[in-house]
């Protein structure tokens, strides 16, 4: 098992974890996703190496980013 937190930025309600948990959720090999609205942080675990670059590209589809890590 693989996890990792990301930050998304503009996310401002439920409908907005809603959008960014089921498109994330929809990549291969991740089991969950959890949101917390009030800091940004998305936990994705997944049963394989999770791809930076597709977690990114879900959180785009959804209507948001991705914090640049510093």
């Amino acid at each position: 098992m693989a996890s990792k937190t990301y930050t998304v930025t503009g996310m401002t309600c439920g409908h907005c974890v809603s959008a960014v948990s089921g498109e994330v959720g929809q990549l291969a090999g991740v089991t969950d996703v959890q949101v917390d609205l009030a800091t940004g942080a998305v936990t994705v675990t997944s049963d394989q190496p999770l791809d930076d670059a597709a977690v990114r590209a879900a959180v785009d589809e959804a209507g948001y980013e991705l914090a640049d890590r510093s």
